[in-house]
């Protein structure tokens, strides 16, 4: 197992391998060179200096690029937080084993190798308005299992989930470490009426209260009131993070999955970008938490890795625009001041 206990987890949060500077700076100034006004490609210049920093090359590519799907199932779906039957999950996972979801579409046009990973689906987690969802070991084993997912010769990772009654966890890791109440973080998820939307907030507000001896604590926190999924979504940010690979993070649920990271440490994130800001409430506001700013705005709300998805095909645009255009030089086409 990569990660022995949760304090291994803190001292690898505590030194953080950095992107390559050097690397970004050289793409920089080839942006300044290229045969366009400075800065008028906006944030495709950006996402190609990114990619040079994190993959450390002068020159970045996307030859092998992963997608990273999770599953899980919660014991708090038991409180009928969710529109949708736990059973879904494990049948979801089936229709991605035989290529009918939209992120198998999404994965073939972005020319990314599609990894789904379920997690002990006949396990779910426990109910965490009365226990711990799961006990230490038992997130280090999904953490691991998310670590072991990320190839390390990969160039980019995106990274995503499916699992009924996932947004009640992400919501209450939310509440649980940003604060604002359940009201703040809790949306409809798969489309729950009011009365499920009330018994969400309720059973998060109960969460909040059993668990209140273990707030200022990321990582516990993350174990008694996430998800497997969401801590292999975890390991797998923490194996990109060590292998220098680029990772672009799905909706809601992904991305506070890795909130405990970031308020273990700011800089756990550098090497992160938000792929999308989803239609589900609270998502647009945990991107101003961790200071992401999305890349796609297109009010999607499957989960799935699909928004994370549709973001690869950006940055394959921006890393053809960054490798393929001529310099002012190259073209013998006059430069501003020439």
């Amino acid at each position: 197992m990569q990660f022995a206990s949760l304090d291994d987890i803190r001292a690898f949060c505590r030194d953080l391998p950095g992107g390559e500077r050097r690397f970004a700076d050289i793409a920089a100034r080839r942006q300044q060179n290229l045969t366009k006004p400075p800065g008028s490609l906006g944030r495709l210049e950006e996402l190609a200096i990114w990619l040079a920093q994190w993959q450390g090359r002068e020159s970045p590519r996307l030859d092998r690029v992963t997608i990273a799907v999770f599953a899980g199932n919660h014991g708090v779906a038991a409180r009928g937080v969710s529109a949708y039957p736990p059973a879904v999950t494990a049948q979801m996972v089936a229709n991605f084993a035989g290529g009918g979801a939209a992120i198998n579409q999404i994965a073939k046009a972005a020319a990314a190798e599609l990894r789904v990973v379920p997690i002990e689906l006949e396990r779910p987690t426990r109910d965490f308005t009365e226990a711990p969802a799961m006990n230490p070991d038992e997130f280090l084993e999904a953490v691991d299992a998310g670590y072991r997912t990320v190839p390390d010769d990969c160039d980019l990772l995106a990274v995503g989930e499916m699992g009924i009654a996932n947004t009640t966890a992400a919501a209450m890791l939310c509440t649980a470490l940003l604060g604002g109440g359940a009201a703040r973080w809790a949306g409809r998820g798969t489309g729950v009426d009011d009365d499920g939307m009330a018994r969400k907030r309720a059973a998060i507000e109960t969460a909040l209260h059993f668990h209140r001896a273990i707030l200022d604590d990321p990582l516990a926190v993350a174990a008694a009131l996430g998800g497997r999924e969401l801590a292999a979504i975890t390991g797998a940010v923490l194996a990109a993070r060590r292998h220098h690979i680029p990772v672009l993070l799905d909706g809601f649920v992904a991305t506070s999955a890795v909130l405990p990271l970031a308020r273990l440490d700011p800089r756990a994130l550098d090497h992160c970008r938000a792929g999308h800001v989803s239609a589900e409430a609270g998502h647009r506001d945990l991107l101003r938490e961790l200071k992401l700013d999305p890349l796609l705005d297109l009010n999607m709300r499957l989960g799935e890795a699909a928004g994370a998805g549709v973001a690869i095909l950006l940055a394959r645009a921006a890393l053809a625009c960054h490798i393929g255009m001529a310099t002012f030089s190259e073209a013998g086409v006059s430069g501003a001041g020439d």
